[in-house]
């Protein structure tokens, strides 16, 4: 508490509600600075190798549809080549217009990521959201290649 000195006509001490802010602004600025370090810190770059699939086997559908990305990077539906721009048109005749169909992407172990994300977003664009990865299995039981 604080306590007003300045002259008073009835000679008691009166109490000064004002709150001391200077050890508060302090704490503050710590933790202002602590954040400033340990902010950088939490998002390093890190580079990263993805493991091999061992999570247990799907049943195969009937007639499945397969859209392939190559190594160097055509695009095939099923068997077929097939243009990027066309994909989806290409898609809507296989599938007969379900969109609902699950499709399965698979790609060359040397395509880039981003390819593949490219040709994912061409599957999102033409109304096709249930798409399944296809990898190997892992026979080894070790999780890594």
């Amino acid at each position: 508490m604080a306590v007003n000195l300045g002259s008073n006509d009835s000679g008691d001490l009166a109490e000064n509600a004002d709150i001391n802010i200077t050890p508060f602004i302090d704490v503050i600025l710590v933790l202002l600075i602590i954040f400033m370090v340990a902010a950088p810190l939490s998002t390093v770059d890190v580079p990263v190798e993805l493991p091999v699939s061992a999570a247990p086997q799907q049943p195969r559908p009937d007639k499945p549809i397969f859209v392939s990305v190559k190594a160097d990077l055509g695009v095939a539906l099923g068997e077929d080549a097939v243009d990027r721009p066309a994909l989806g048109a290409a898609l809507d005749a296989a599938t007969k217009g379900n969109k609902d169909e699950r499709i399965f992407l698979r790609a060359d172990k040397g395509v880039p990521y981003g390819e593949l994300m490219g040709v994912m977003n061409l599957l999102r664009g033409a109304g096709y959201l249930k798409v399944g990865l296809v990898g190997l299995e892992d026979t080894s039981g070790g999780g890594q290649p």
